[in-house]
């Protein structure tokens, strides 16, 4: 694992991150499914790393290219993209040394990849690898369809003894099995992580003020970064309007913007001049900073795996983080409502908009529930999770309290309703409730329900009517102005036949999680925010996000250890031989200065960490990597390690002879 530790600086692999290097270095097509975070990237790194061979990754977003090429040459690993933002000279410097082997990595747009310039290019390049990123979009039942990935499926036409390799961080069963259909992969090893992400906490809370909910979210994440999901660009505009007019350094990010702008907003964010981006789903794969500290749903996301996927951009450096959602059953009718003009518009197979319309209803279900978070995202996935409490989702950390007299509570609205008469909205039926509001509802002060519910807050109120249309007793019309209607199972309650159970809203200051409170001990917090602005000018001058750097857990660990020598620099996990040599000595310099100024100790000891990466690495399995890494043939690690070479080892380097 000599590569791994020389380039990123580690020497411990992640779960199933050596299963699916072997399956990259024997050229097996393999299906690799793991959280964000997990480290996908280096399951496709490395092995053309070690067999000297050019792979080509396929990536549906410009941005994501460009930071993923900035943080692998940061590493000093030979990786390149091209893609439309280039110039036609460093286009051509890129296909001109793709096919001299100048580079282990080339990163390409699915758009691009089947072009006949490209295809030409790659087989020149005898290029024998791919590995399909995001491969969910393949997938019309996957919450981020594509059309153009479909078309990925002629790469085993074009490159008939080439390995494909599928990832993703989101996929049920139904949609692993559709990638491989798709892909036409051919007896693929299937490496299926674990989708719990135990360093983030969840939290669902009903929506009930929603600017001043989402501020106070952030002002719990005072610079760190923050990014806030809307469901439209008007949602996205309106509230980086408000954030800003708070003294929040705000930006909004939606696909309607010029290239430019949103080009600036990413890099602005990536370089911490900016803490919080207001986006809709387009800056969902945009973004692969790992410091991202919280994330927050302005409303419900249209499907699990959406919902999984964009939490999954928070703590992707396994440090602790936040997961808000505010959730208002009105989320449902605007999502249904898009999803319809979208078929319409785009002329969408029934089949697909009743899929999108199942994975929505599976969401609001989700939201509704009092089971675990972890649990129910495990259950979801198809795992299990052994954990009685995580210790680390709002139903966990702090279990909804019933609401005295909930069937009381019930009839007072659902008989306020049926009194009104004529259909009103919500805000309405909250006002006669509880005796507030305008002159207009003064028509109905002899209403037995007038002031009924005055004991509870107004937000109290619209939470048991909205509780009350997820039971199934009241009916909110879809459209622009929708209004209330009483459903014959809420009849049954007037009755008294039904009883109803009721939860009263929850607060959004539970207590803190174990796992938050871990992840900052013995960290010396000043010395912390002074190596981050070390890490910013270094990355302003080099023209890189921040977190290509260094990233916040190796920060982290810097401002605990304070290590004054090289020899303990390098041994902080995340500094590898390029970082050493480059950032060690102002590091250590920004260190010393912090610690002398405030009279803290130095080199504090080090805890004993194994190793090896992973303790199922053999003997031969070690020593094929050292020589692989010595630059030896193929037929020199074969015959050292007793290994037979693969049937396409003569090609590309697809030998079994690593056995890794």
């Amino acid at each position: 694992m000599r590569a791994v530790g020389k380039y990123w600086g580690y020497d411990q692999l992640r779960p199933l991150q050596m299963e699916a290097i072997e399956a990259g270095l024997e050229g097996d097509d393999s299906m690799v499914v793991l959280a964000t975070g997990g480290g996908k990237s280096l399951c496709y790194a490395v092995p053309p790393l070690v067999a000297n061979r050019t792979d080509v990754v396929v990536s549906p977003l410009i941005s994501l290219m460009k930071d993923q090429v900035d943080a692998l040459n940061a590493c000093g690993y030979p990786a390149a993209a091209l893609h439309t933002g280039l110039s036609e000279a460093e286009r051509q410097k890129i296909e001109t040394d793709m096919p001299a082997g100048k580079y282990r990595l080339v990163f390409v747009a699915p758009e691009r990849l089947l072009t006949a310039r490209f295809l030409a290019l790659a087989k020149r390049t005898n290029v024998h690898a791919f590995a399909i990123d995001e491969a969910h979009c393949i997938s019309h039942w996957g919450h981020d369809f594509r059309p153009e990935y479909r078309q990925l499926a002629a790469l085993k036409q074009h490159f008939p003894g080439a390995a494909l390799h599928a990832y993703t961080a989101t996929a049920t069963d139904r949609v692993r099995q559709d990638i491989i259909a798709q892909l036409g992969l051919q007896n693929p090893r299937i490496f299926i992580g674990q989708f719990d992400r135990p360093n983030l906490v969840y939290r669902v809370v009903s929506r009930l003020d929603r600017d001043g909910q989402v501020l106070d979210v952030i002002r719990h994440h005072e610079r760190e970064a923050v990014i806030v999901y809307c469901i439209s660009r008007i949602d996205t505009e309106r509230m980086a309007t408000m954030l800003r007019a708070k003294g929040v350094k705000a930006a909004h990010y939606h696909a309607g913007l010029d290239p430019l702008t949103r080009a600036k907003t990413q890099e602005e964010f990536a370089a911490e001049k900016l803490d919080v981006v207001v986006a809709t789903v387009a800056f969902g794969m945009g973004i692969d900073r790992s410091n991202v500290r919280c994330i927050v749903h302005a409303a419900m996301p249209k499907s699990i795996e959406q919902y999984q996927q964009e939490t999954g951009r928070a703590g992707r450096d396994g440090l602790e983080a936040e997961c808000v959602l505010f959730f208002a059953p009105g989320d449902v009718g605007r999502w249904e409502s898009l999803l319809e003009k979208t078929a319409d518009e785009m002329g969408q197979l029934p089949e697909v908009t009743a899929a999108q319309t199942e994975l929505l209803h599976d969401m609001q279900r989700f939201c509704n529930s009092q089971e675990c978070r972890h649990r129910a995202l495990s259950r979801y996935f198809g795992q299990g999770y052994e954990k009685e409490d995580c210790g680390a989702c709002d139903v966990c950390l702090t279990p909804a309290d019933l609401l005295e007299n909930g069937t009381e509570v019930a009839q007072r609205v659902l008989s306020c309703v049926e009194g009104l008469g004529s259909p009103f909205g919500v805000d309405y039926l909250v006002d006669v409730l509880t005796g507030t509001g305008s002159q207009r509802n003064q028509q109905h002060r002899n209403l037995p329900e007038f002031g009924t519910l005055r004991s509870l807050s107004k937000d109290a109120v619209r939470d048991v009517v909205y509780q009350l249309i997820e039971q199934g007793l009241l009916e909110r019309t879809k459209g622009d102005r929708p209004v209330l209607k009483l459903r014959p199972s809420g009849r049954g309650v007037l009755s008294g036949r039904t009883e109803v159970t009721l939860f009263a809203p929850k607060s959004l200051t539970p207590k803190q999680s174990n796992r938050e409170e871990a992840g900052w001990r013995n960290v010396d917090r000043g010395l912390f925010e002074r190596l981050r602005e070390v890490r910013r000018d270094i990355a302003v001058s080099q023209g890189v996000p921040a977190f290509v750097v260094l990233g916040d857990g190796t920060l982290r660990e810097l401002a605990r250890l304070r290590p004054t020598s090289l020899a303990s620099f390098r041994r902080v996990p995340g500094i590898g031989d390029r970082k050493l040599a480059e950032l060690g000595e102002r590091f250590i310099a920004a260190i010393v200065a912090y610690c002398n100024e405030h009279g803290v100790a130095m080199d504090a000891p080090m805890d004993v960490r194994p190793r090896s990466r992973s303790s199922n690495v053999g003997r031969e399995k070690r020593l094929a990597y050292s020589l692989f890494d010595q630059g030896r043939s193929l037929e020199e690690v074969a015959e050292k390690t007793g290994r037979a070479r693969g049937s396409g080892s003569a090609d590309g380097g697809r030998t079994a002879a690593a056995g890794l």
